[in-house]
């Protein structure tokens, strides 16, 4: 579901109007000209899972596993900017990601469990950013790249008391695309983003509970998708 909503909301991006060329006042003119620039980041995220699920595992009583509606997250973080040509930057984002995602089991269509998995994500992405031209105050972009990530909050041991039956492993590998708009303020450039993260591991931690290892069986794989809306301060 949070791939495709971002590809809709690429796909108006793309294909909106340009804003109006009328010449105005420039902001900050020879911004763009610096070989490196500094600034951070803070936003919202979703986070969700890309489930392989095992049907063979309970055949007379099939478990189930989806997800409730994504929960709303945060992260902060700071920016490091390289100058690569008039088009092109490299850009370094290090940031900490915090969200949370419910974990749902059913039993022949019934509610059996709920789980509520949180992750606390330090993430270093590294991306190749492309600008368009300039047209007065904004400029728009795209941009292309990975990042790695570690959860804090993957945990080692089952928590039975929370009805926590299934672990994630902390480290996992995203590669990345997103879209956004430079604005060229009087003392400083404003960006908004959108970008999609998508994890390229298996992070189903296949330990089992001794006293509830259905809910493991029931799985083969997880992997992690993130969508994240951030605003850039530069």
């Amino acid at each position: 579901m949070l791939k495709k909503n971002f590809y809709i909301i690429f796909l108006c991006f793309i294909a909106g109007k340009s804003f109006s060329q009328e010449t105005k006042v420039r902001n900050n003119p020879e911004y763009d000209d610096k070989l490196i620039h500094f600034g951070y980041t803070l936003g919202l995220n979703e986070m969700e899972f890309s489930f392989g699920r095992n049907y063979k595992a309970n055949p007379n009583d099939t478990l189930y596993a989806d997800l409730v509606k994504p929960m709303l997250g945060f992260h902060v973080g700071m920016i490091s900017d390289l100058r690569l040509g008039e088009y092109f930057d490299l850009r370094l984002q290090p940031s900490y990601n915090f969200s949370q995602r419910n974990l749902v089991f059913f039993v022949n269509r019934k509610l059996n469990t709920q789980m509520n998995l949180e992750s606390s994500m330090i993430d270093i992405p590294l991306s190749l950013k492309y600008k368009a031209k300039r047209i007065n105050n904004y400029r728009p972009y795209l941009l292309g790249g990975g990042s790695v990530r570690y959860d804090l909050a993957a945990k080692k041991k089952f928590d039975e008391s929370t009805n926590e039956y299934v672990l994630l492993r902390p480290f996992d590998i995203y590669y990345e695309i997103g879209f956004g708009i430079d604005f060229y303020l009087t003392y400083f450039k404003f960006s908004t983003e959108i970008k999609l993260s998508v994890g390229t591991l298996n992070i189903l931690n296949h330990s089992k509970s001794p006293s509830q290892p259905e809910y493991v069986n029931a799985l083969t794989k997880l992997n992690s998708n993130i969508i994240l809306f951030s605003m850039h301060f530069e």
